[in-house]
């Protein structure tokens, strides 16, 4: 079977691309900072579909918000950031780098993201030049949009 026909039968399964583990052997991020929990679909040089759960344990609920438990919108913005870390790196097939970001543009937050929410990041490359990423980057839960941000990100030695 082909990587194609393989990532088809994931998307018709719902089945992962890319699982927590095979995620950390590509980004340096470790507990609290690892922000994303599986890539659903990853199309190289184009677009990535990333997920993460949110549950009241996250260490960010004790301190924002107590009693009333908010998603900071700079760890929205940094789980995007990661998720189109992986698409870069994958695109660009890369082995010891990094993939280091490099800015935000056009940050919106649309609707608060609390825990049992689900939020799935969709990235799409809008500019590539040599180790230059640009991307759109959309955040949703239960398919409402709750932040958008265009970000940069730079592939770097380690």
């Amino acid at each position: 079977m082909s990587t194609i026909e393989a990532q088809s039968q994931q998307k018709a399964s719902g089945a992962a691309v890319m699982e927590i583990t095979e995620i950390m052997n590509i980004l340096p991020h470790r507990y609290p900072f690892l922000l994303i929990d599986r890539i659903l679909e990853l199309e190289p040089g184009k677009s990535a579909r990333g997920l993460k759960n949110v549950s009241i344990n996250e260490p960010f609920f004790a301190g924002h918000f107590p009693g009333h438990p908010i998603m900071p919108g700079v760890l929205i913005v940094e789980a995007m950031a990661q998720v189109g870390g992986v698409l870069a790196f994958k695109s660009a097939g890369v082995a010891n780098k990094a993939v280091y970001f490099m800015g935000i543009d056009n940050a919106r937050f649309r609707k608060p993201v609390v825990p049992g929410d689900t939020v799935e990041f969709v990235l799409t490359v809008t500019k590539c030049r040599g180790v230059i990423w640009v991307f759109k980057g959309e955040a949703f839960v239960a398919g409402a949009l709750v932040a958008e941000a265009e970000l940069m990100a730079t592939i770097v030695e380690k």
